[in-house]
């Protein structure tokens, strides 16, 4: 028996989508920019693409930017803003952001930007009033994630983008984990920039889009011929580019039903471990697991291991359930064999004991509650090997 629990890293390509790229292989594998009919069968195809991603955030097509995938997209928010300005200003982000984001403020950092790094509550939450106190007079940009990929955690976006726009602020969000799971409103949302990636909702991996709000400038990251409205350079990935399509037009289809039946399938999660030593959710204040949904991914399910000996970290227990057949995540990262602490579990208070045992559980389509009751069973079995293990020690 394998069970596939690690959808937020990513998920596996749905057949429609898989159909769609092999169907843009055969009859549309002219390049896009070619005025012929091979060449407008495949910009047509992207354009449909094109119209299908911006109906799931109900943008309009024309601010749709294909890129690489979630990474390209927030680098290009990012740095798209950045270069436009001829010297160093004000960056806001927040301390539980994704690495693509907290590694290119970091390089911004290095050439003399400013960068104010948000503190969280013990929930991974980002508190309005800190934005409010952190804006200065060059300000430029503030890029707070929408949800958590570590710990589930869904920011305040529409206060916190009302709070930039009130100061004339750019406001970009990375929404990777939120699009396709949760409603994505970019007419009522107050952002300028939104990232989304398509192998987070079963299309294929290498592609992704940046929502630029009509009326915002971005300098191109690449230098070329001007695809992609002049914001990204380069021969479209057409195959990639239908798949994700057709994964955005399904996800947008099947939300109202998936998403509930999702949020079920994690609270029975959370409702089978609520007593299992050893096991701590994250993002809870007090030692009630029925807080643990509030502001939480419908999909998302997070612990940290406790008092199980310093051997004992999340990949010990990623590792263990692995060879169970079940497949999750481990926050901690692993250098040179030495684990080192999770920096989002740091930043939400967590010791750095704990912030090496963090796990991480989410659920997707093919997720169901045989498959729930039995990864909690082996989860506790493995946990309880594990508090024997130290008591005979």
């Amino acid at each position: 028996m394998q069970i596939y629990l690690d959808y937020s890293a990513t998920t596996p390509p749905r057949p429609e989508a898989i159909a769609a790229m092999q169907d843009a292989m055969a009859q549309q594998w002219g390049n896009p920019s070619s005025l012929h009919e091979w060449g407008q069968r495949a910009a047509t195809r992207i354009e449909r693409a094109r119209i299908q991603v911006g109906d799931l955030l109900n943008a309009p097509p024309e601010s749709i930017v294909f890129t690489s995938g979630g990474t390209e997209s927030d680098n290009l928010a990012l740095l798209g803003v950045a270069l436009g300005y001829s010297r160093p200003q004000h960056l806001i982000i927040s301390s539980v952001e994704h690495s693509a984001i907290s590694e290119t403020a970091r390089g911004l950092e290095s050439r003399g930007w400013q960068v104010t790094r948000l503190g969280v509550n013990c929930q991974g939450r980002v508190d309005p009033s800190d934005l409010q106190t952190a804006i200065q007079p060059n300000t430029v940009l503030v890029s707070i994630i929408y949800g958590q990929s570590e710990v589930g955690t869904i920011q305040p976006i529409q206060v916190l983008g009302d709070i930039a726009r009130s100061h004339g602020i750019l406001f970009h969000t990375d929404a990777v984990q939120v699009a396709g799971r949760l409603r994505v409103d970019v007419r009522q949302l107050p952002v300028d920039l939104l990232s989304v990636s398509s192998h987070k909702i079963y299309g294929p991996q290498g592609v992704g889009a940046l929502y630029v709000r009509p009326g915002v400038e971005l300098v191109p990251l690449l230098g070329g011929g001007g695809q992609e409205m002049g914001w990204r350079s380069g021969t479209q990935a057409v195959p990639a580019i239908a798949g994700f399509g057709v994964a955005a037009d399904l996800a947008r289809q099947e939300m109202d039903a998936e998403t509930p039946r999702l949020m079920a399938l994690r609270d029975r999660l959370f409702a089978l471990l609520a007593d299992t030593p050893h096991l701590i959710p994250t993002g809870v204040s007090g030692a009630s697991l029925q807080a643990c949904p509030w502001q939480r991914l419908p999909h998302h399910v997070s612990f940290c291991i406790a008092d199980l000996g310093e051997g004992v970290t999340g990949k010990t227990i990623v590792r263990q359930l692995n060879l169970a057949g079940i497949g999750i995540s481990a926050g901690s990262a692993c250098h040179s064999g030495k684990v080192s602490p999770s920096p989002i579990l740091q930043a939400m208070g967590y010791s750095d004991r704990l912030a090496k045992g963090g796990i991480r559980l989410t659920l997707g389509r093919d997720t169901t509650e045989a498959d729930i009751d039995w990864t909690a069973m082996v989860l506790q079995q493995t946990i309880r090997h594990q508090a024997s293990q130290l008591a005979v020690l």
